[in-house]
């Protein structure tokens, strides 16, 4: 996909954006990765690119009176999809154990990061991961995709895969008990049941040809496995035990640790 006169490369670009973020809003990045298709390793030849980030404040624009907005929207059109949270605001959704973040801190694809952002995750906010949360939204994300987009006759191959990928971290997090990998193929090897690899396959195949709106009939053996497994999943998110982790003071300290940073 090509960016107005850009000739550069899409990192390249991203890198550009990244300075240019920190340069008129005043912040600093701290990680700045790929979402969405192209980090899970199934996008369509058409496909956006979804960058995500993670920045920081100055000391004293936390301590400000005035409202601070907690995101940044800054790009959005048919190449770039650009925008990011402050470090307040994800080190509070790793308190929820929200698994996007999780995501992002673990993405394949990565523009953008520093010793600050992966000491923080390595020391304490991966130990903020929650089974049952993240099962609720693997769970959550792979029903709702599945009865909005595949039970017509015609359905679109790519949403195959936001139901697919969602089911098999749902595996791997009831096998593991950790946040599943953000590349398909490592969940496809590791929990995809033998029986069901040739059929996703050959999915894959045809749905890396196809542009993102067309059609093709459902496929009613893979509908079957996904409701043997949606089924099968919310019985067992229900059943689990609550295990977030309540204490905020382990997550406090590394975000004055961090703002105290040059």
């Amino acid at each position: 996909m090509r960016y107005e006169n850009f000739g550069g490369s899409v990192k390249e670009l991203v890198l550009m954006k990244i300075k240019e973020i920190e340069e008129k809003e005043n912040v600093r990045i701290l990680h700045a990765v790929e979402s969405g298709s192209r980090a899970w390793g199934f996008a369509s030849p058409d496909s956006d690119y979804d960058v995500r980030f993670i920045y920081a404040r100055s000391q004293d624009d936390y301590l400000s009176l005035r409202g601070m907005k907690d995101f940044l929207d800054w790009e959005l059109n048919e190449t770039l999809d650009i925008n990011g949270w402050d470090l307040k605001k994800a080190l509070q959704h790793f308190h929820k154990s929200n698994a996007t973040l999780f995501e992002w801190a673990n993405s394949p694809v990565v523009y953008r990061t520093t010793d600050a952002w992966k000491e923080l995750y390595e020391s304490t906010a991966r130990h903020y991961f929650s089974v049952k949360s993240a099962m609720c939204h693997y769970y959550g994300t792979a029903s709702k995709n599945y009865h909005e987009y595949l039970t017509d006759d015609m359905v679109k191959y790519k949403k195959y895969f936001y139901v697919l990928r969602p089911i098999l971290a749902c595996k791997w997090i009831e096998q593991r008990e950790s946040p599943p990998p953000v590349l398909f193929d490592d969940l496809v090897r590791a929990v995809l049941e033998e029986d069901m690899k040739s059929a996703v396959s050959e999915l894959l195949e045809k749905k890396m040809r196809m542009p993102e709106s067309e059609k093709a009939p459902a496929i009613t053996g893979l509908n079957r496995y996904i409701e043997r497994n949606l089924e099968h999943f919310k019985r067992a998110a229900g059943e689990m035990r609550d295990d977030r982790k309540l204490e905020w003071e382990p997550l406090e300290r590394k975000f004055r640790e961090l703002l105290r940073e040059k």
